[in-house]
């Protein structure tokens, strides 16, 4: 299988220099990611970058935590695509959902979906800090959101993503939306047991090693 436009090639880490955003953008072009997955700050030097070629840029919203306000999510959602983000992974309100604040999560999802009405808009679950329950109840909020993707993980907590997640994520949305596995997704075999537990976009820093049959073994 053909995994290159499965893949979010991701560079989130706080640290990353403009170097290394560079390496990304190159690899991505070479290998025909869907698209690279970075932090806001670098979109407008990925989009000259990627100029020309059809990689995407994603970024993220509220990341990691998602405790930021609605309005504060929203803003940095049109700034983000005013500077050339085609689609947005934002970070659901985790404390929220521990609360069962049902309209808060929402209504935090439609914040940023308003902002991004022709966009590509992903919310991350963090299923590491949730129950299963907790999990179909945020899958089904995002349906209501009219959001294109559930992801499982921002990679930055205790844990990535599972295929018994996926699956799980997948069986509530069926075809109204996508799942996207991030987080621990290393080889080529993981990516695809993700693909068929029904991950239809993988997020890795791993890409690379990944299209080559190679274990990805630093990184998110």
């Amino acid at each position: 299988m053909n995994l290159n436009k499965y893949i979010d090639h991701t560079l989130l880490k706080a640290d990353a220099k403009k170097t290394e955003i560079e390496k990304l953008c190159s690899e991505a072009k070479e290998f025909d990611f869907a698209t690279v997955c970075i932090n806001p700050t670098h979109i407008s030097y990925a989009k000259e970058l990627l100029n020309g070629t059809n990689v995407g840029i994603t970024t993220v919203i509220g990341f990691p935590l998602g405790s930021n306000t609605s309005e504060v999510k929203a803003f940095e959602t049109k700034q983000a695509i005013e500077n050339g983000a085609t689609e947005i992974d934002m970070v659901v309100n985790i404390g929220a959902v521990k609360d069962g604040n049902w309209d808060l999560v929402l209504n935090d999802m439609k914040a940023v979906k308003n902002s991004a009405p022709n966009n590509c808009v992903k919310v991350i679950l963090e299923n590491c800090l949730l129950t299963k329950e907790e999990i179909v109840k945020c899958c089904e909020l995002a349906l209501e959101a009219k959001l294109e993707f559930v992801k499982t993980s921002t990679g930055f907590s205790t844990g990535g993503a599972t295929f018994e997640d996926v699956s799980l994520m997948k069986s509530v949305v069926k075809e109204n939306a996508k799942v996207k596995a991030a987080g621990g997704v290393r080889t080529y075999d993981d990516a695809i047991k993700m693909i068929e537990s029904g991950a239809e976009r993988l997020g890795t820093s791993g890409g690379v090693a990944i299209v080559k049959g190679q274990e990805h073994k630093n990184g998110y």
